[in-house]
């Protein structure tokens, strides 16, 4: 795993895949949203393979991903601020895995508290703890992937085992060193929802205790298909779709039975 090594300050330079505005599903209020190149990863449904990688690539005559400075992005970031103040909205980092680029993430997570910007990071966990120890105090959310509990399940279909990213989220949770843990799990079909999987993923979300505000189950998608075709990669999970709602209602009431 390779770790940025950047000087901590708005002057800090990263590798930025993109930045999204009016975002209603990465946080609260509307949020605008910088996805970050470079991830340890490989997850078979991953919605933004583009991101994986840590360079900078041109495919199908697209440009993925460019080098800025802290200050670039935050100035991009405030000029959200009215949408954030009339919504209770901020600024959420994602990625790839923002703790891929940990220094450039501490310092664009400190410039936004400067700012006056409510912040979130979507992650992975996937990354030293003295990484994640960088940017907590930054942090008013952080949304942590719970992936697969199963080690060798998880080693098949992300590419790692999930030693690493189950330990992290138990000291996060230990720590409280940041305002709200949100715990989310992606629902994929024939891959993490049989009984045997959501029972051991609710024991382990019980297991982090009340340190845990919410969990949420999110549906699996097919939104990252097409991205897979420019870059020339084949789709794992070519045979699974979307699931029904009532296939969802159930599963989750199954997932917050045992939550209980």
């Amino acid at each position: 795993m390779t770790i940025s090594q950047s000087c901590g300050n708005s002057a800090a330079r990263g590798t930025v895949l993109r930045i999204e505005r009016a975002s209603i599903h990465d946080g609260e209020g509307l949020r605008t949203v910088v996805f970050l190149k470079g991830c340890p990863l490989s997850c078979a449904w991953c919605s933004t393979p583009e991101s994986q990688e840590s360079e900078i690539r041109q495919a199908s005559g697209k440009t993925y991903g460019s080098i800025l400075s802290v200050d670039e992005v935050a100035a991009e970031i405030e000029k959200d601020q009215i949408f954030f103040f009339h919504s209770g909205g901020g600024m959420t980092l994602s990625g790839g895995e923002p703790l891929f680029q940990a220094d450039f993430s501490t310092a664009l997570l400190k410039e936004c508290k400067i700012r006056g910007v409510n912040t979130a990071m979507e992650s992975s966990l996937c990354a030293p703890f003295e990484a994640l120890e960088q940017v907590l105090p930054s942090l008013d959310m952080l949304y942590a992937d719970l992936k697969l509990i199963d080690r060798q399940k998880h080693k098949e279909y992300c590419g790692l085992d999930n030693t690493l990213i189950l330990d992290n989220l138990r000291r996060v949770a230990e720590s409280r060193r940041t305002a709200r843990l949100i715990v989310r799990i992606p629902l994929i079909p024939g891959i993490n929802d049989s009984e045997e999987d959501l029972t051991a993923a609710a024991a382990f979300c019980r297991e982090l205790g009340t340190a845990v505000s919410a969990v949420e189950l999110l549906p699996y998608h097919r939104l990252g298909v097409p991205t897979y075709e420019r870059l020339g990669r084949p789709y794992r999970l070519t045979e699974i779709r979307p699931p029904q709602d009532d296939y969802l209602k159930e599963r989750k009431k199954y997932f917050f039975d045992r939550m209980l």
